[in-house]
């Protein structure tokens, strides 16, 4: 069954998650008070409209309440994506995810009661330093202040050795959840695991034992 998505805002970052959805066959309506945006989303979307989502009385007419998932990505206007989101609320919709300018903003629509907060520019920023950082991080991927996902490049140093050897957990507190080796990917992998040098490692865990455990194994 489609999941109905609705995108306010049609920067980059919301056109962005309108093409990303609409391309994965989700249903898509797409909400900006710009009618140049608007028509430049109308081929992409499944529905494509001129509305300011800070009028409650917009919002209803579009049946906003009824989508599954709502993403206000309104760009600089911190007080419009407030506001949306306090109506969307209000409204009864299930989930919304929202767009974040800065801390304070997010600890406002945190309290108003956003469901998922992102912080597009940051995130990016961390991701790209970290790459920069280390050749063997590959990507990366914030889930809170001190915790990520990384992708990690397995060295020579590992080759050859299974995971259980290896005792990463127990020695670094870090899991291995899965590891990419070519095509394949190696869901949960067994203990008995044998790590093959430029497998890639998806690492969960604290920042500080990520960085540790890079430390320890990055050079061949």
């Amino acid at each position: 069954m489609k999941k109905e998505f609705a995108v306010i805002g049609l920067g980059r970052f919301g056109g962005s998650i309108c093409k990303t959805l609409s391309d994965q066959g989700m249903e898509v309506l797409a909400i900006d008070i710009d009618e140049e945006k608007v028509n430049e989303y109308a081929n992409v979307a499944s529905h494509a409209v001129v509305g300011d989502s800070m009028d409650e009385g917009v919002l209803k007419s579009l049946g906003i309440r009824n989508f599954d998932h709502v993403i206000v990505a309104i760009g600089d206007n911190i007080q419009a994506s407030i506001l949306t989101t306090l109506i969307l609320k209000e409204l009864g919709v299930e989930k919304i995810t929202v767009k974040a300018q800065n801390d304070y903003h997010a600890k406002v629509l945190s309290k108003i009661g956003a469901n998922f907060i992102v912080h597009p520019e940051r995130d990016m920023g961390r991701r790209i330093a970290n790459n920069m950082i280390s050749n063997s991080v590959l990507d990366y991927l914030e889930l809170s202040e001190e915790h990520s996902i990384v992708e990690l490049v397995a060295s020579k140093r590992m080759a050859g050795n299974t995971l259980i050897e290896l005792d990463i957990r127990a020695k670094y507190g870090i899991n291995i959840v899965a590891i990419k080796r070519d095509r394949d990917i190696i869901v949960s992998p067994q203990a008995s695991e044998t790590i093959q040098e430029g497998d890639v490692l998806i690492v969960i865990g604290a920042d500080a034992d990520i960085n540790r455990f890079e430390n320890k194994f990055a050079s061949a």
